[in-house]
């Protein structure tokens, strides 16, 4: 992977390149009518679905969390909630998410969002040399490392997925 530059940056690409985290920047063809955003991410780049995840944003009795997870599966509110000592997890409101993180759905990167969040990433990440996650906005993934994706969103690995 190269270190990329951030001139035409989104916020994530932008926290990174400050950060001195490298990462491969993957731009496609978003299709609006895809059915699965992370799906369609790991068709167009030609990588494995279990590669490529998705970020979601979760209700807690203690705050707004991230969850990372493989498109291939879903998430486990109650395996999230447990993870970050809280009683109870529900999905957050689309319209939250956005003005939360900056991002609209579908384009949600667990890097460099508006406000910084507890970030969880499935533990299964770790089996991985390298890991795709949105780039900050619909039709664009960066690739890093799961230690580099921890380090760029102060996450922790734990099983969340299910």
């Amino acid at each position: 992977m190269v270190r990329q530059k951030a001139s035409a940056g989104t916020p994530a690409t932008v926290a990174l390149t400050a950060a001195g985290i490298p990462f491969a920047a993957h731009p496609y063809e978003h299709d609006p009518a895809a059915p699965s955003f992370g799906l369609e991410a790991a068709e167009a780049l030609g990588v494995e679905p279990e590669r490529v995840f998705k970020t979601l944003l979760v209700e807690t009795d203690l705050g707004l969390v991230v969850g990372v997870v493989p498109v291939t599966g879903m998430l486990d509110l109650k395996a999230l909630a447990a993870a970050v000592g809280a009683k109870r997890a529900t999905m957050a409101d689309p319209a939250v998410a956005e003005r939360r993180t900056g991002y609209v759905v579908g384009g949600i990167s667990p890097i460099g969002q508006k406000t910084r969040h507890t970030t969880v990433v499935d533990e299964t990440a770790q089996l991985l040399d390298t890991v795709f996650v949105s780039g900050g906005r619909r039709g664009f993934d960066v690739e890093l490392s799961p230690g580099d994706l921890l380090a760029a969103t102060g996450g922790a690995f734990a099983a969340i997925a299910k």
